[in-house]
């Protein structure tokens, strides 16, 4: 780890009463880790606002039965081969399918497939985790 730098700043009693109770709600070790998390999380967000190479998770709840959805959403994938790393298919039941897409590439490329699998005819549910490669975390 680098070396720690200890910072102060003033914020209105408030908003310090809600940090905390934030930090306890969450099981953090300590205030300092949790802030260190929030500011990794706005990094991300930054991220995927530029043309860096970032990894994402694509979600999916879909029903098996819509007439030829397994095929589009796999000819989906294919169109964004580069992009694609790797899919995870579970059975919920008779009817409903869950898929988890692993994905890595620019941040318009992995959000355009998720645009592309989200509407499709049977998919009930799509949701993109964005994700980075960390490199910019350290």
């Amino acid at each position: 780890m680098s070396d720690l730098v200890r910072v102060s700043l003033s914020i209105e009693k408030p908003l310090f009463e809600r940090l905390e109770k934030l930090v306890a709600d969450s099981e953090y070790r300590s205030r300092s880790e949790y802030v260190r998390d929030l500011i990794r999380s706005r990094l991300v967000e930054q991220e995927w606002s530029s043309g860096r190479t970032l990894l994402g998770t694509i979600s999916l709840i879909y029903d098996h039965h819509a007439r030829g959805l397994s095929d589009r959403l796999i000819h989906q994938q294919h169109h964004f081969a580069g992009t694609v790393l790797a899919t995870t298919h579970v059975h919920l039941d008779e009817n409903l399918c869950a898929e988890m897409i692993m994905v890595r590439g620019r941040g318009k490329d992995i959000k355009a497939l998720a645009d592309r699998l989200r509407r499709e005819k049977g998919v009930l549910h799509a949701k993109l985790a964005t994700g980075t490669t960390g490199k910019d975390l350290l």
